[in-house]
């Protein structure tokens, strides 16, 4: 029982090295990579059961032991990792953007087991027909208005709603920024470019109220995670918006000609049905809007200061749409860093106080106070 329990455990942490198969719950690589640090005390504690039980079995004794501690320096990798990480991106940071760093480290040990933020008050409010923004106040707000991040929801195009991943929003607010957390119209009903429209408008709403919700209307940053990055980074460098002082994206595809061109029909979230239900149709009969959804090739001179964050092995959305996209930006001279993560997948940033949590939150926190001061 024992053996197998370490095996299990070790087979779970081998998703921090190894991209999670199609026939597999993507989610326990989110487990694995974000929360493994709180699993490896039960590999350990079998790897000395073993050992203090190995009586006339020394043999499985043996097997036992080993898998607790590949199970161990499995579960423990992403720490070690981003520790690794942690110790350069600072002067990466600092590089591309100046110094607006945190004082906290990039990441710690002791980070991995701290408190949530500060929660702050939260106003539903609609900004179009149908569509509401939930309106997160910013914390430590005094006489000067204070930047605002809109937030743009994951979810295939056809799903996800503007309370993902809340306990984010909460902390990008108890920074001192506002954030708007925003519905958008959805695929299959809706096909682009409504969903970047719905960016628009909301981004006129906030600029049209800024002066009651407390905000600076010529200092707003666009951020979206995986198809809600798609969409910010589309919309944030399409936009012309002098208003717009930089765009954030997490996981996102960032070429939709590349992305269908690189898809399987029967990937775990049947990525080109998606992409067909977004935008028309293939890119043979949807060219135009297949263009126009794709941040890549809108890339110039004039595109706003842009972090990416990704997953190397990411099941989702492939970790090359971030690279190939900071490639475009640095040949235009464009401000801009790309952290990429070694044992992450979809959704890294999951748990704030885990190894993905805590690089995400410190490179985002750099980013907004120099894009926005």
């Amino acid at each position: 029982m024992l053996f197998f329990f370490a095996l299990a455990l070790a087979a779970l942490g081998s998703l921090t090295t190894v991209q999670s198969p199609d026939w597999s719950e993507w989610r326990l690589a989110v487990l694995a990579g974000e929360f493994g640090h709180w699993l490896a005390p039960g590999p350990l504690a079998v790897a000395v059961l073993a050992w203090w039980s190995r009586g006339t079995r020394p043999h499985l004794a043996l097997a036992t032991m080993l898998a607790g501690a590949v199970a161990v320096g499995l579960l423990l990798k992403p720490c070690v990792e981003a520790s690794q990480i942690a110790r350069t991106l600072p002067r990466r940071l600092a590089g591309a953007f100046g110094k607006a760093g945190p004082a906290r480290p990039a990441f710690s040990t002791w980070g991995l087991f701290s408190r949530g933020p500060t929660l702050v008050p939260v106003e539903t409010m609609t900004y179009a027909d149908g569509l509401a923004l939930d309106f997160y106040r910013p914390a430590l707000s005094g006489r000067t208005a204070a930047p605002c991040v809109v937030a743009v929801h994951g979810g295939g195009w056809d799903g996800g709603d503007r309370t993902q991943l809340a306990t984010f929003n909460q902390w990008i607010a108890s920074c001192g920024y506002g954030v708007a957390a925003i519905s958008y119209r959805l695929a299959p009903k809706f096909i682009w470019p409504a969903q970047r429209d719905d960016v628009l408008a909301a981004l006129a709403f906030l600029k049209a109220h800024a002066r009651e919700l407390g905000i600076d209307s010529g200092r707003i940053v666009l951020f979206g995670r995986s198809a809600g990055g798609q969409i910010a980074e589309a919309t944030g460098y399409t936009a012309n918006d002098p208003a717009v002082r930089g765009v954030i994206g997490l996981y996102a595809p960032s070429d939709m000609h590349f992305a269908y061109a690189n898809a399987r029909e029967n990937d775990p979230i049947k990525s080109p049905f998606l992409m067909r239900q977004l935008l028309g149709g293939p890119p043979g009969v949807a060219r135009a809007a297949y263009d126009s959804a794709s941040a890549l090739p809108r890339v110039n001179a004039r595109t706003p200061p842009t972090l990416l964050l990704h997953g190397q092995l990411d099941a989702l959305t492939w970790h090359r749409h971030s690279e190939r996209l900071a490639a475009r930006l640095a040949e235009h001279g464009v401000p801009h860093a790309f952290v990429s993560l070694p044992w992450a997948t979809h959704a890294f940033e999951f748990n704030l106080n885990g190894p993905g949590g805590q690089l995400t939150t410190y490179a985002v926190e750099w980013f907004l106070a120099a894009v926005t001061r």
